[in-house]
């Protein structure tokens, strides 16, 4: 999957520096292989599941100033999103320097109405399940919705690195993509539908 990614962002009219952060050696070489730069190895801390994106983004960009490399802004690209493409990427970044945001982050429409979900008592009653007026309403006339898809975060440096988090919501605006290159890989049923889209001509690269 990181070759995948790998290859879309070299695809990028936009990517000017394109560095895989990993504390594992197989990765870095595999990653370099393709064509990533592997300027440090991330430390042991911010390898667990308990490392926050903000910790490792950081310790990126601060690692690279003190090599004197600085950036505008930083597109972070997970793995896990193997169908997002370079045109994508583009239009994210592009975004960002036409709305001078200091955040874009990929979005896609919902697969369902989220006033159709709800939580559930012990019980698992559903007396209180359906929001005022939602029964009544068609499903096509419901608002439509947007969800994050994992796929896309773009950062204004200057602002990460003066207040040390990510959030930018006061300046930041989403990328919609379709939900078919939204796929963001968790669980085995998301790797066969997009192993089912790829074999049926979707985005990918080899």
């Amino acid at each position: 999957m990181i070759v995948w990614t790998i290859e879309a962002a070299r695809a990028s009219s936009r990517i000017d520096d394109l560095i895989v952060s990993t504390d594992d050696p197989e990765i870095a070489e595999i990653s370099h292989r393709h064509g990533a730069d592997i300027p440090f190895m991330r430390p042991s801390e911010l390898a667990s599941h308990t490392a926050s994106s903000t910790a490792v983004i950081l310790h990126a960009l601060d690692t690279l100033g003190a090599r004197g490399q600085y950036y505008d802004y930083l597109v972070e690209l997970q793995p896990t999103s193997p169908l997002r493409g370079a045109a994508d990427i583009d239009g994210a970044i592009n975004l960002a320097l036409e709305r001078k945001a200091d955040a874009v982050i990929s979005v896609c429409k919902t697969d369902h109405p989220p006033e159709w979900s709800n939580t559930l008592p012990a019980d698992r009653s559903m007396k209180d399940f359906f929001r005022p007026g939602v029964k009544e309403t068609r499903s096509q006339d419901l608002p439509v919705s947007y969800r994050l898809n994992g796929a896309i975060y773009v950062f204004n440096c200057r602002r990460l690195l003066a207040q040390r988090n990510l959030d930018m919501d006061d300046n930041a605006y989403a990328y919609i993509m379709p939900r078919e290159r939204s796929i963001d890989i968790d669980t085995r049923l998301d790797l066969r539908i997009a192993e089912a889209i790829l074999a049926h001509g979707g985005e990918a690269r080899p």
